[in-house]
C-alpha cells in the first residue's frame, strides 16, 4: 500500500499570497504546500481522499492515471473544489465514479454542485463529472470502496463532524479539533498516522502543534506525519525539534506499508 500526500497545506496554501515571512519566501520545495489531499494505492485500486482545489496540479505531478473512488473528509472548499477534475477520469475510464461522505458532506456537495448531483437537463459544453454519491455514517464499522475496506474515523472539526479514514494500518485524519475515545479505539495498532496540525498557536477548529503531539503520543503509531499546515512550520527546522517517529509531511511524500 502506498499513501501519497498530494498536498499538506492549509486552505490558503503555502506560500500565502503576498506574505513576506521566511517560510513563504523559502526556496525549499518542502515548504511549498498545496491544499490538503491524499491518494491511496492498494491491491491494484486507486482511491482519492478529497478533491482539493489543487487537484489538477496534484494529479499531473503524482501521475494519477486512474481513480476507482473518492472518500471525502468534509465539504469545506479547499477539500472539494477540485471535483470537476474527476470528469477527466470519466472520459478515460468510460464509467461513473463512486464518491463517499457523511451526511454533512453529502448535503453540501448536492447544494454546491447541483449540476453534478441533481442535473435539470442534459449538460452543455465540456461535460459534467459522472459521480455516484453515497452517504456513509461515522458509526459504521467499515464500508467498501472498489473492494477495499475503509474504516471511518469520526472527529470534531469545531462544531461539525469530519471523517478521517483508516485503511489497513494507515490512518488519515485532517481538519480536526477533537478526537473522541471511540475513534481512538479504531486507531489502535497503526503503522502510520497522518494528522492535522495547523499552526503553533491554538485554533478553534484545528489541532495546534502541542495538541497534535499529544494525540500522536496517545495513538503510538510507528510513524506519524503532520499535515494541513500553515506557514508557521519550516520543514527542516521544525523536523529537527520533533520527537522520534514524528515528522512533517510534504507534498509528494510517498508512504509505503505492508497490507494485512
Amino acid at each position: 500500500m502506498i499513501l501519497t500526500i498530494l498536498g499538506c497545506g492549509t486552505s490558503t496554501g503555502v506560500p500565502i499570497i503576498s506574505c513576506p515571512c521566511t517560510v513563504c519566501r523559502s526556496k525549499d520545495p518542502k515548504n511549498k504546500r498545496l491544499r490538503a489531499a491524499a491518494w491511496v494505492q492498494t491491491r491494484g485500486k486507486s482511491i482519492l481522499i478529497d478533491t482539493s482545489v489543487d487537484l489538477r496540479a496534484q494529479a499531473l505531478r503524482g501521475k494519477i492515471f486512474h481513480v476507482d473512488g473518492v472518500i471525502y473528509t468534509h465539504p469545506h472548499a479547499d477539500h472539494i473544489f477540485g471535483i470537476d477534475e474527476l470528469r477527466t477520469y470519466n472520459f478515460i475510464q468510460k464509467k461513473r465514479i463512486p464518491v463517499f461522505g457523511n451526511a454533512w458532506t453529502c448535503t453540501e456537495l448536492r447544494a454546491k454542485f447541483e449540476y453534478i448531483f441533481s442535473p435539470k437537463g442534459p449538460s452543455e459544453g465540456g461535460g459534467v463529472a459522472q459521480l455516484d454519491l453515497q452517504e456513509i455514517s461515522g458509526k459504521s464499522q467499515s464500508f467498501d470502496v472498489a473492494g477495499i475496506s475503509v474504516i471511518p474515523l469520526p472527529v470534531s472539526h469545531g462544531s461539525k463532524e469530519c471523517l478521517g479514514y483508516r485503511i489497513d494500518s494507515v490512518a488519515y485524519v485532517t481538519d480536526c479539533s477533537y478526537i473522541p475515545d471511540s475513534t481512538f479505539e479504531r486507531m489502535q495498532g497503526l503503522a502510520v498516522l497522518v494528522l492535522d496540525c495547523l499552526r503553533i498557536e491554538g485554533h478553534g477548529t484545528h489541532l495546534n502543534l502541542d495538541q497534535a503531539l499529544e494525540i500522536a503520543a496517545r495513538v503510538k503509531a510507528k510513524k506519524t506525519f503532520f499535515t494541513h499546515m500553515g506557514h508557521d512550520f519550516d520543514y527542516a527546522k521544525t523536523n529537527r525539534k520533533l520527537p522520534k517517529g514524528i515528522q512533517l509531511a510534504y507534498d509528494g511524500l510517498r508512504i509505503k506499508t505492508r497490507t494485512s
